[in-house]
């Protein structure tokens, strides 16, 4: 796609963001707590704990740490 633009050019920089497929970035949290959330999450669907509320309980897990460690949402 943007392979023939000059590499020089600053306008034409980008940076490069690589997302695992499937995989949903948490709003507010850093990558060590996304990484909790997935491996929450796995857990929980593996072992078929909460059904279909897996995600959402890992999401809540995460966010009510972020929260106890005196994060606010965002940062």
């Amino acid at each position: 796609m943007y392979e023939d633009l000059p590499a020089t050019n600053p306008f034409f920089l980008r940076q490069e963001v690589k997302i695992m497929p499937g995989r949903k970035h948490l709003k507010g949290v850093s990558s060590k707590e996304q990484r909790q959330y997935e491996h929450i999450k796995e857990s929980a669907q593996k072992s078929g704990r909460y059904g279909k509320r897996a995600k959402e309980v890992a999401a809540r897990t995460v966010m009510k740490h972020h929260k106890e460690e005196g994060h606010a949402k965002g940062h």
